[in-house]
Protein backbone atom coordinates (compact mmCIF):
# COMPACT_ATOMS: atom_id res chain seq x y z
CA UNK A 1 0.00 0.00 0.00
CA UNK A 2 1.43 3.35 -1.09
CA UNK A 3 2.80 5.98 2.10
CA UNK A 4 4.41 8.86 1.97
CA UNK A 5 7.84 9.52 1.11
CA UNK A 6 9.83 11.24 3.60
CA UNK A 7 12.22 14.56 2.44
CA UNK A 8 14.32 16.58 3.81
CA UNK A 9 13.94 18.06 6.97
CA UNK A 10 11.03 16.08 8.11
CA UNK A 11 11.06 14.95 11.69
CA UNK A 12 11.41 11.90 13.87
CA UNK A 13 9.40 11.96 16.60
CA UNK A 14 10.57 9.58 19.68
CA UNK A 15 8.38 8.50 22.17
CA UNK A 16 9.77 9.21 25.97
CA UNK A 17 9.49 5.52 27.43
CA UNK A 18 12.66 3.48 26.60
CA UNK A 19 12.12 0.23 28.55
CA UNK A 20 12.94 1.24 32.25
CA UNK A 21 14.39 4.77 31.28
CA UNK A 22 12.15 7.86 30.65
CA UNK A 23 13.84 10.07 27.90
CA UNK A 24 12.77 14.11 27.68
CA UNK A 25 12.73 13.44 23.63
CA UNK A 26 13.09 16.11 21.17
CA UNK A 27 12.62 15.23 17.90
CA UNK A 28 15.07 14.74 15.03
CA UNK A 29 15.60 16.04 11.55
CA UNK A 30 16.45 13.61 8.62
CA UNK A 31 19.02 14.69 6.09
CA UNK A 32 18.09 13.77 2.55
CA UNK A 33 20.44 12.41 0.21
CA UNK A 34 18.67 11.18 -2.83
CA UNK A 35 19.01 12.10 -6.17
CA UNK A 36 14.80 12.94 -6.88
CA UNK A 37 13.13 15.76 -5.48
CA UNK A 38 9.81 16.82 -4.07
CA UNK A 39 8.80 20.82 -3.41
CA UNK A 40 12.58 21.35 -4.23
CA UNK A 41 13.33 19.21 -1.25
CA UNK A 42 15.69 15.90 -1.93
CA UNK A 43 13.97 12.91 -1.23
CA UNK A 44 15.47 10.65 1.73
CA UNK A 45 16.52 7.13 1.13
CA UNK A 46 17.37 3.94 2.80
CA UNK A 47 20.33 4.95 5.07
CA UNK A 48 19.48 8.54 5.71
CA UNK A 49 18.07 7.53 8.92
CA UNK A 50 21.67 6.32 10.36
CA UNK A 51 22.44 10.22 10.60
CA UNK A 52 19.36 11.29 12.81
CA UNK A 53 21.20 12.17 15.93
CA UNK A 54 19.75 13.86 19.59
CA UNK A 55 22.26 14.60 21.56
CA UNK A 56 21.61 16.56 25.28
CA UNK A 57 18.24 14.40 26.15
CA UNK A 58 17.73 14.23 29.66
CA UNK A 59 16.64 11.05 31.51
CA UNK A 60 15.73 8.88 34.36
CA UNK A 61 15.53 5.04 35.16
CA UNK A 62 14.23 3.68 38.33
CA UNK A 63 15.92 4.11 40.86
CA UNK A 64 18.00 6.32 39.69
CA UNK A 65 16.49 9.78 40.50
CA UNK A 66 19.15 12.41 39.41
CA UNK A 67 18.76 12.71 35.77
CA UNK A 68 21.45 11.45 33.46
CA UNK A 69 22.00 12.39 29.61
CA UNK A 70 22.57 10.31 26.48
CA UNK A 71 22.25 10.77 22.83
CA UNK A 72 18.73 9.59 20.74
CA UNK A 73 18.93 7.48 17.44
CA UNK A 74 17.07 5.49 14.92
CA UNK A 75 18.12 1.80 15.64
CA UNK A 76 16.14 0.47 12.57
CA UNK A 77 13.42 0.82 10.43
CA UNK A 78 10.11 -0.36 10.65
CA UNK A 79 9.16 -3.03 7.44
CA UNK A 80 7.07 -0.63 6.20
CA UNK A 81 9.28 2.31 6.43
CA UNK A 82 11.07 1.67 3.25
CA UNK A 83 9.72 1.29 -0.18
CA UNK A 84 9.87 -2.33 -2.14
CA UNK A 85 9.52 -0.35 -5.14
CA UNK A 86 10.10 3.40 -5.52
CA UNK A 87 13.32 3.95 -5.73
CA UNK A 88 15.92 7.58 -6.48
CA UNK A 89 19.28 7.22 -7.76
CA UNK A 90 19.36 3.59 -7.63
CA UNK A 91 18.26 3.37 -3.66
CA UNK A 92 15.09 2.55 -2.05
CA UNK A 93 12.91 6.16 -0.71
CA UNK A 94 11.92 6.05 3.18
CA UNK A 95 8.66 5.96 3.66
CA UNK A 96 6.24 7.03 7.06
CA UNK A 97 5.36 4.19 8.15
CA UNK A 98 4.45 2.72 11.24
CA UNK A 99 7.09 2.98 13.86
CA UNK A 100 10.95 2.81 13.99
CA UNK A 101 13.09 1.02 16.81
CA UNK A 102 15.13 4.09 18.71
CA UNK A 103 17.93 3.63 20.66
CA UNK A 104 19.32 5.99 23.72
CA UNK A 105 22.94 6.09 24.00
CA UNK A 106 24.00 7.35 27.78
CA UNK A 107 26.68 10.00 27.93
CA UNK A 108 26.11 10.78 31.53
CA UNK A 109 24.18 8.30 33.85
CA UNK A 110 21.33 9.04 35.81
CA UNK A 111 22.13 8.41 39.89
CA UNK A 112 20.89 8.04 43.27
CA UNK A 113 21.60 9.13 46.63
CA UNK A 114 21.06 6.75 49.16
CA UNK A 115 22.12 7.59 52.87
CA UNK A 116 25.11 9.44 51.72
CA UNK A 117 26.26 6.95 48.99
CA UNK A 118 25.78 7.88 45.58
CA UNK A 119 25.10 4.87 42.81
CA UNK A 120 24.77 5.36 39.49
CA UNK A 121 22.94 3.52 35.99
CA UNK A 122 25.28 0.90 34.35
CA UNK A 123 23.16 0.84 31.57
CA UNK A 124 25.29 1.61 28.50
CA UNK A 125 21.88 2.16 26.43
CA UNK A 126 17.94 1.49 26.24
CA UNK A 127 16.00 0.74 23.13
CA UNK A 128 12.22 2.65 22.68
CA UNK A 129 10.47 3.65 19.63
CA UNK A 130 9.49 6.67 17.70
CA UNK A 131 7.44 7.26 14.12
CA UNK A 132 7.81 9.63 11.20
CA UNK A 133 6.27 13.31 10.22
CA UNK A 134 6.41 14.47 7.00
CA UNK A 135 5.39 17.49 5.35
CA UNK A 136 4.77 15.47 2.36
CA UNK A 137 1.22 15.12 1.79
CA UNK A 138 0.73 14.47 -2.18
CA UNK A 139 3.75 12.45 -3.37
CA UNK A 140 3.89 8.59 -2.07
CA UNK A 141 5.60 5.44 -2.87
CA UNK A 142 5.34 1.66 -2.72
Amino acid sequence: MPDYILIDGDMAMFLPSFGAATVVVQPGTLTASGTGTRSRKKLCVDGDEANVSVPGCTYTASPYTIPGTGTLKIDALGGDQVARKTQTGGKKVLLVGSTFTAKFEVQSAAKVTVNGVTTQDTAPSYTGSGSFVTTNTKFRGA
